[in-house]
């Protein structure tokens, strides 16, 4: 790393830790991902780890809270950006494929946290991450509703199923193929199926654009 690790403050170093396993998991299993492994690719000691996080399940932890801070936070510029609850959902699908593209390591950490039998803490974190970006998904398809734009009878909680499942979907085709790149070509079709089923009225939906 440019900045040797030896001279990092304490948030810097967990900062740079969290790092680490992301881009770690962009091109392994994170289930394999060892504190040897993080260390090394900080260039530090598993010590000098440890002074940091009490052990592996803490770095985990602070992953995903990282996860969830970062897709959120860029969920929410999408929808603030929007000029209609309509467009806010072509924006916030967009803006969770470029994530992912920009992050493919999260996909992976996140399809693996939620797999896990036990209840842990950075399950936890992943489950209340997926129950906050549905929320935000309810609100726009609510409002869309009352402007006309989504049919009056489509089921709320069922849209918002079908929009993280179809994200999902793009992540691992991409995932199997070796190529995240490849969600930025395929999201526009994808997308525009999803608003075909949703528009009210007869009218085409709007062209999902390219990301």
């Amino acid at each position: 790393m440019e900045t040797p690790a030896k001279y990092l403050s304490a948030d810097e170093r967990r900062a740079v830790t969290v790092e680490a396993v992301v881009a770690l998991a962009a091109s392994g299993n994170p289930g394999d991902i060892t504190t040897t492994a993080i260390a090394r690719h900080m260039g530090v000691t598993q010590g000098a780890l440890f002074k940091h996080f009490p052990n592996k399940e803490a770095i985990l932890e602070a992953v995903m809270q990282w996860v969830a801070n970062k897709l959120l936070a860029r969920i929410d510029r999408a929808i603030a950006v929007a000029p209609t609850p309509w467009a806010a959902l072509e924006a916030v699908f967009m803006a969770h494929v470029q994530f992912a593209v920009q992050h493919p390591g999260v996909p992976r950490m996140l399809f693996g946290e939620l797999q896990r039998a036990d209840n842990s803490a950075p399950k936890r974190l992943a489950q209340t991450l997926m129950r906050q970006y549905a929320q935000r998904l309810h609100a726009l398809v609510a409002q869309a509703q009352a402007q006309g734009s989504v049919a009056a009878d489509v089921d709320v909680q069922a849209t918002a199923l079908l929009f993280i499942g179809s994200v999902q979907g793009l992540v691992m085709q991409a995932l199997l193929a070796g190529d995240v790149r490849q969600m930025k070509q395929q999201a526009p079709a994808v997308y525009a199926l999803f608003a075909r089923a949703l528009a009210a009225g007869t009218a085409p939906p709007q062209k999902a654009a390219a990301v």
